[in-house]
């Protein structure tokens, strides 16, 4: 197969790839980094052929490098999407997101009684299972499963 057919998304001089995202995510994921809003290049690929998962969705944003605080982000509704650092044409570092072990600030807790939901107070999850993406809240207990 010739090399053009297979690149299905313009190469990216430098910054960050995230690959690897379910076609479903992709504008969960838009919304979340607020991608719409940025000032530099942001290339969006959706429903890509993928062998190890049938389709995806990718997406290149030129000249930005997420923060761990956005990573961790993203590793809520999208597990398991691999990170590519471009620097000058050339991968410099790939990486997989994964759930961190605590969540500060991203997730609402589901309990109505729960004190994150009644006063102005950051939420704050232990991480329990990442793999089932089992949440508790640190305040109340409360145990719930990511949607994912």
């Amino acid at each position: 197969m010739k090399k053009q057919e297979l690149l299905q998304v313009a190469a990216l001089r430098n910054g960050t790839v995230i690959d690897h995202i379910p076609s479903s995510k992709l504008f969960q994921v838009v919304e979340l980094l607020h991608l719409d809003k940025m000032e530099s290049p942001v290339t969006i690929g959706y429903n890509l052929k993928s062998g190890k998962m049938g389709s995806k969705a990718i997406v290149k944003v030129a000249d930005k490098f997420f923060t761990d605080e956005e990573l961790n982000l993203l590793s809520v509704i999208t597990p398991n999407v691999t990170l590519c650092i471009i620097n000058d044409y050339e991968v410099v570092e790939k990486k997989e997101v994964r759930l961190p072990d605590n969540l500060v600030g991203i997730v609402r807790c589901a309990n109505p009684k729960c004190i994150t939901n009644n006063e102005p107070m950051l939420t704050r999850f232990d991480v329990i299972d990442k793999e089932q993406g089992i949440i508790k809240c640190c305040y109340c207990n409360h145990e719930e499963k990511l949607e994912r």
